[in-house]
Order: C-alpha cells, then structure tokens, then sequence
C-alpha cells in the first residue's frame, strides 16, 4: 500500500526535521493500518470469488441441454378442419357506387361461401342471400389467398341462400365440401365453424362448440317493416359466429358440412346463440338454384293479411266471423287467371284450413305452401266467407310465372 505525503518547501528547518519524525510514524502506522485490512478483507473476497465461480460452474454442469420439441397434436378436430376448410371462401360484395361518387364500384362487403359442386369446367359455391344481394361484381378469395370472379347463378331471399360459380382452373378435388346429414344430429354433438369474420383479414378462422338446438324455428322479417315473413328453420349451436362468417360451414367431428351458418341473437344480453340452416333443407334449395335461377315454390295468387291484425268491429261486422273464429288469414286480393280466382276464392274470404290442417296466420299458411306442396300439387282450402265455412280446390302453379 503507497501513501504518498505533500511537503511545504517554505518551513524552517527545524520544522523540516520535525517534519520527517512525524512523517516516519505517520507512515509506519498507516502500513500497519494496510496491512490488517488486507488480512481481514481478502479471504472474504476471495471465498466470495471462489464461491460464486462454484456456483457458476456447477449450474452449467447441472443445466440439460436445449433442444427443440415437435408435438403431434392431431385431434378429430384438427383432421376435420384439414378437411373441410380448403372448400370455404371468402366472397366480396362489389357495388357501384351512386352517380355523386368518386369511385366507379366499392366493396359493400365480405361473407363466406362454400365449395360443394365441380362439373366441369365450373365450381358452385353455396352462400347467403344477404351476402350477395344487391352485387353488381362478385369476387372470390381462395383459401391461399388467390381471388377469382365469380357469377351469381341464382339467389332465393325466403331462405336466404345463393349459389356462386366460378372457374374450375385453380379448384382441385380435394378443395370440394362433402355434405353430411343434418336430420342425423344430436344436441351436444360437437361441431366446427369456419369462415371469415369481419373479412378477409381474418379468413379461414375456427371456432369450435356443440349443437345447442335442432328443429329451430326463427322469425324472419324479409321486407323490413317490422312484422316476421317467415320462419327459418335451423340449427343452433354456441359455435362463434360473427359479421362474416354469414355463408360458411358448419361442420361435424367427421369434416362434413351439415349447415351453412346465417345468423346469430347479437345483443348485450345474449351470448353463444347462432344459426345455421340445416343442409338437408339447403339441398333442394340449391338444386332450385343451380338448375332455375330461382326456387319455384307454388302459388295461390292472393295477397294475404292476418285476421288478429284487423279490430273486433270489421271482424263481426265485415267478415261476419262466428264468436269463436279469431284467428285465420284473410284474403286481400285476388290475381286475375290465379289458382285462387280459377277455384273461386274471393277478397274477403278467411282461410282457417289447409289440406286438413288448422291455419292461424300468415306465416303457417306460408310453411304448409313452401314445405309440403309443389308446383302442380292439388290443396284444398277452407275458408268463411258472410259467416259460412266453405271449401275450394286449387291446383297450385309457380309463383314466379303468376
């Protein structure tokens, strides 16, 4: 240890002396300070050292060596999406834009659709009617990525779903849906739902549930002024369906696709309730579409109203309805040369029967003509008209042709 002293060249000589003898002994007992410390300090130090390296050392020898671990995490549910999930697209709603606009055309927005048919040199795909109403262009994104236009074949607002072909050049067999059996299941079944919520961003996205429900009846309103037109009968399940994934899959454990997914009871309250439409019920729908541009249901050719929705008064008074008679559906007008007119029916006449069958309203008058009759299909009506309860046959025709 070096300590090193500052000396005043201007004292006395006797100061100078004086000077030495301290600063001898200063010296002497701050070497002998030194010393100590370096006796009691470095063995700490050194242990301190010593230990740490120890330590050091053997938490290196003890550590495994890293490396990389690969799973298979192949489950029944991974294998029905490898499946089934080529065959669902995303599909752009293009329209042109108003005569005040900039732009010529302008996406209205994406849905989802799904690849169910290959003939030929074209691919049909099943979607939403919502999807595509109101299209001036429809555009196709592959689940790679690749986009592709596409031609609306035909689009059916009472069931809500529509039939997209595009070019088969970039499809390969493996990217066709197979179609399941919805009538098959069972609540509790687990099931899959693939599309593209909110859009393109997040396509080909997965969720997972259970069928919740089967043999739903869901009210519809179709014209927008508040009263349901129609009942939709679908499938519910907790599988999470947002704003996009309208025109997917819903698919079963074994890849099958057993409903095209619609819609779903979005408010603050409600949580895990979605729709699909059964693809039992979709089948013959598509068939309709691909083959006619429509579906050809069979027609009355009236215009109809329900008798609740008309006051106690006119309903005595000007239906002349027997006391017990409050329900039933009146007919407002007649289509000239209709099956209605051919069988006699008239404005004011009351429908309480259908083939047999008890009638309340609109929407079961509706059900019994779209679900269990066809174009050239005899129906027998019961109707009031002044009090009386009268019978007619009609032979029924396609509506589209009235």
């Amino acid at each position: 240890m070096v300590f090193v002293g500052y000396y005043d060249d201007h004292s006395t000589n006797r100061n100078k002396k004086r000077g030495k003898g301290s600063s001898f002994l200063i010296g002497l007992i701050g070497g002998i300070i030194g010393a100590l410390l370096v006796v009691l300090i470095y063995p700490n130090v050194s242990n301190y050292t010593d230990h740490s390296q120890v330590e050091t050392n053997q938490g290196i020898k003890n550590q495994p060596p890293s490396k990389n671990v690969s799973l298979d995490v192949t489950t029944d549910v991974t294998a029905a999406v490898d499946k089934t999930a080529k065959a669902v697209v995303g599909i752009t709603n293009i329209q042109t834009s108003s005569f005040w606009s900039d732009a010529e055309s302008q996406e209205a927005g994406v849905g989802s659709g799904v690849m169910y048919k290959k003939a030929g040199d074209i691919v049909n795909i099943v979607t939403n009617h919502h999807v595509v109403q109101g299209a001036s262009q429809l555009e196709v994104t592959l689940s790679d990525g690749t986009k592709v236009p596409a031609e609306l074949r035909g689009s059916d607002v009472w069931t809500d779903l529509a039939v997209v072909e595009i070019d088969a050049k970039d499809i390969s067999d493996d990217m066709i849906s197979e179609f399941g059996d919805s009538d098959a299941l069972k609540i509790g079944e687990p099931v899959i739902a693939i599309g593209n919520p909110l859009g393109l961003q997040f396509s080909g996205s997965v969720t997972q549930g259970i069928i919740s429900g089967v043999n739903r009846t869901v009210p519809v309103d179709i014209n927008n002024d508040g009263k349901p037109d129609w009942q939709a009968e679908v499938i519910q399940t907790d599988a999470a369906i947002n704003p996009g994934n309208s025109g997917g899959a819903l698919v079963n454990i074994g890849g099958q696709v057993i409903g095209i997914n619609s819609m779903k009871i979005a408010t603050q309250a409600v949580e895990g309730i979605g729709f699909s439409i059964p693809i039992n019920y979709v089948v013959p729908v598509i068939e309709d579409l691909e083959k006619f541009g429509e579906v050809r249901r069979p027609s009355m050719g009236v215009t109809l109203r329900n008798v609740t929705e008309i006051p106690a008064y006119h309903q005595e008074q000007t239906l002349k309805l027997p006391k017990d008679v409050q329900e039933g559906v009146i007919i407002e007008s007649v289509v000239p040369n209709s099956p209605a007119q051919k069988a006699g029916l008239k404005e004011l006449d009351v429908i309480v029967e259908l083939d047999g069958e008890k009638v309340d309203d609109i929407l079961q008058l509706r059900k019994h003509l779209y679900t269990e009759k066809s174009v050239g299909d005899s129906m027998k009506v019961k109707y009031y008209r002044g009090g009386k309860l009268n019978e007619a046959t009609l032979k029924l025709t396609d509506e589209s042709r009235m």
